[in-house]
């Protein structure tokens, strides 16, 4: 049968994959002659929000078809661009045309194909988030799949960490369910288990507030000679990750004042206040709503640039077992808490 497009693209968290997802694709499949998957929030540190690794959800997808469509199937990673929307399209754009090229002209001596090729869009159009997505993307057709089961990633994520089991009435193929529960035995979802429910624990503290809270914090991203002091946080959330030194804003004090307080409990860093206030080129807000599992957090973030010479002494101190000073360059998101790499990369421009 001839297909409508020669490539169509799904993007998505698939955290886990589930029923829904894997109908989409069959679509796709039907549409299509290729199908390439994009799996958003790659190259992130585990969470409870994000809890399983690219590879993984690759592996996930893969085995829940037949061998003979996987030549059929393109799987790429996705990373999060959380401050800038203008390159995360610029990413899927490029992904999308290396694709196409690659399936048009899989010898690679012809570079026409890409304007040849019929490329479209699928999603599920009733779902926010991915209507965002098919409309930052005029120039591709879309396909809009009607849902037919009301399946929540969030609920399944919820269910796994509060059961030992996954059940085989969960919305999830016969192999996702396998994995998951082998997960089960690791010391990684061990990990995710203890952070889920302190923060459980923890919002239940505000369940009786009328309006659900609002916290606001504070960050500093101080550079030196190439390099971000960073600290390794002492607890859940995010325990053993990187992080900016920093936390919540007392009720008295002054953002710059919160700043400067949190930078010297937690590092101990051994150059005058003074200095520090004086070294502050830049402050930004960073208020993705998802930013926090502990709720809708706000930060604010200075940027103290201790210019060129001898790193200045650090110490791990109060919320942080260690401080350190860590390469710019040989920073990896996977390490990090929370948003935490993107507003290094933001502060600091690196792109």
């Amino acid at each position: 049968m001839e297909k409508e497009f020669d490539l169509l693209v799904f993007v998505g968290r698939f955290q886990p994959f589930h029923l829904e997802h894997k109908r989409v694709i069959d679509i796709a499949l039907q549409k299509s002659k290729h199908v390439l998957v994009l799996v958003g929030s790659a190259g992130k540190a585990r969470t409870i929000r994000n809890p399983f690794t690219f590879g993984e959800r690759l592996n996930m997808i893969y085995d829940s078809f037949p061998e003979d469509i996987h030549g059929r199937l393109i799987i790429l990673p996705l990373y999060d661009k959380t401050y800038n929307d203008a390159a995360w399209v610029k990413q899927v754009q490029k992904l999308v045309k290396d694709t196409t090229l690659d399936v048009m002209n899989p010898s690679g001596f012809m570079a026409s194909g890409y304007n040849d090729a019929k490329v479209g869009l699928i999603g599920a159009s009733k779902d926010v988030a991915t209507a965002e997505y098919l409309d930052s993307f005029p120039q591709f057709e879309t396909v809009n799949v009607e849902i037919e089961a009301d399946v929540h990633a969030t609920e399944i994520r919820e269910s796994f960490f509060e059961d030992e089991l996954v059940y085989s009435d969960a919305p999830l193929t016969g192999n996702v369910i396998n994995w998951m529960n082998e997960f089960t035995l690791t010391d990684e979802c061990e990990a995710l288990r203890r952070e889920y429910w302190h923060v459980k624990n923890y919002k239940k503290q505000w369940e009786a507030a009328p309006y659900p809270p609002i916290f606001v914090t504070t960050d500093a991203v101080v550079a030196c000679s190439g390099h971000v002091l960073l600290v390794t946080r002492r607890a859940e959330p995010g325990r053993g990750l990187l992080a900016l030194p920093g936390g919540f804003l007392n009720q008295s004090e002054k953002l710059i004042d919160g700043t400067i307080r949190e930078l010297k409990e937690e590092t101990k860093i051994k150059v005058p206040e003074a200095v520090l206030r004086g070294s502050i080129t830049k402050q930004k807000t960073f208020d993705d709503p998802h930013r926090s599992s502990r709720g809708r957090t706000i930060t604010h973030a200075s940027l103290i640039d201790l210019g060129h010479g001898k790193l200045p002494k650090v110490k791990g101190s109060d919320d942080a077992i260690h401080a350190d000073w860590y390469n710019i360059a040989e920073l990896t998101e996977d390490r990090l808490f929370e948003d935490h790499y993107a507003i290094i990369q933001t502060m600091l421009e690196l792109g």
